[in-house]
């Protein structure tokens, strides 16, 4: 009987957990090791900070679902990896062995490297549940009382997506709430042009991103490094092309929202062989880490080189559709081990992705993710919403019944109205409109 360990129960950790139990059926033991019990979606957070989801719509607990499916759920966390024992050192003292571990962590939020970032701080973040939810009271306040507000990103971010997201879904709260005509906004991102997102751009997301941020009044920086967060302002300085500073920015806020740099987390931090100088882990084409062979990795945690060099650091995004490829190929290469055979399986690293304004969005297909591409295609239009929602209630579904299956995975997509994305013929967008 094979040991496997999967640490982290987001979104990479916790379909490992249940392709893994496809893939080895009943005869081995998998662990899942994670900080509570409970999952939460992501990709909803910006829609609890305006109070368009609570906690309880996107959140499952795990505790049933594990048991159903045979999984044992340790929900203490992890506080370090020992990889030469092959041992997970819990946060209660308890120690987890393993024959082969999926690291699955997601990042750690980097706050503390920008003075006054954060939600401890002088900023807000949509990166977890109790920050939406700290979120949604800051909006209320700026509602109660209107003032200058700074959505964005900062230098050595790598999800760019939800900053564009929060930017026009907080616009459309302010509309709703019949204020936004005294809220001055700004898109303060490190990224060397709008629409870059991490990955040189898909299609035309610097038209269509700078076209939307031109009709909802939001103003932008790029290059932008912040050198600090105050209480009532932001200061920034915009970085020329040869590093020096082009201009320097006082911005005043009441409100501001921007989303960290990433790192490792700091149970794998400085594990010399595992992870680089940020702590991200080093993988393979197989997702198989070179001096650990028997550990895996996929999702946020996994490092990836940027695209390009950029005046303002600049990382690559790990989306939802490339990190569930990273899980499908992991769970066919462990099983493979456990029958004492090589892997063979590479993750396709592709990219559809749905970005939500709140009554509109952007979708855009990246093959691969990585430039140069096969395919680069991006659109824009009221079915993007639509279709997000569509989206959050099959992936909850899916957390929910614990099963992951490539048939299930097509058939959301196909109600959707987005299969042939995935197979690469793209509609137009009425097209696929029609088809919700």
């Amino acid at each position: 009987m094979a040991k496997i360990a999967i640490l982290g129960a987001g979104l990479g950790g916790t379909i490992m957990a249940y392709e893994l139990r496809e893939a080895l059926g009943k005869g081995h033991e998998i662990s899942l090791v994670t900080l509570g019990s409970r999952y939460s979606f992501v990709p909803s957070n910006p829609w609890v900070a305006v109070g368009w989801r609570d906690r309880e719509t996107i959140e499952v607990d795990l505790e049933e679902v594990c048991r159903r499916r045979g999984l044992a759920l340790h929900p203490q966390g992890a506080r370090r990896l020992h990889p030469e024992e092959k041992r997970i050192e819990l946060n209660d003292g308890a120690f987890l062995d393993y024959d082969y571990l999926v690291i699955a962590t997601g990042p750690d939020l980097a706050f503390d490297e920008i003075e006054g970032l954060g939600p401890e701080a002088n900023s807000q973040s949509v990166c977890h549940i109790d920050h939406a939810l700290q979120a949604k009271e800051a909006v209320d306040a700026l509602i109660r009382k209107p003032g200058p507000v700074v959505v964005g990103a900062v230098q050595g971010a790598s999800c760019f997506g939800p900053a564009y997201e929060f930017a026009f879904i907080l616009d459309k709260a302010l509309r709703d709430a019949k204020v936004r005509d005294r809220v001055p906004m700004t898109f303060v991102t490190s990224e060397p042009y709008i629409g870059h997102l991490g990955l040189d751009g898909v299609g035309d997301t610097k038209g269509l991103l700078e076209s939307a941020l031109r009709e909802h009044h939001i103003k932008w920086i790029c290059n932008a490094r912040v050198e600090r967060v105050e209480a009532d302002k932001m200061v920034v300085s915009e970085i020329a092309e040869d590093g020096s500073v082009k201009q320097s920015h006082e911005l005043p806020q009441v409100f501001s929202m921007m989303l960290p740099a990433f790192r490792g987390v700091a149970a794998v931090r400085g594990i010399e062989g595992l992870v680089n100088p940020r702590g991200f882990v080093l993988v393979d084409k197989h997702q198989r880490n070179p001096a650990f062979p028997e550990i895996f990795a996929v999702g946020v945690c996994v490092a990836i080189a940027p695209v390009g060099k950029t005046p303002v650091p600049v990382g690559v995004p790990k989306t939802g559709f490339m990190i569930e490829s990273m899980v499908t190929a992991t769970a066919r290469n462990i099983d493979r081990l456990v029958k004492g055979l090589e892997p063979d399986a590479e993750a396709t690293w592709n990219a559809v992705c749905l970005a939500d304004f709140g009554d509109s969005g952007i979708a855009f297909v990246a093959q691969p993710q990585i430039p140069p591409r096969n395919v680069n295609w991006s659109s824009s239009g009221k079915w993007v919403h639509a279709a997000k929602v569509g989206f959050e209630k099959y992936f909850l579904h899916k957390v929910r019944s614990g099963v992951s299956e490539p048939f299930y995975e097509k058939l959301a997509l196909h109600a959707l109205g987005i299969e042939k994305l995935k197979e690469i013929r793209i509609e137009e967008p009425s097209a696929i409109d029609s088809k919700n």
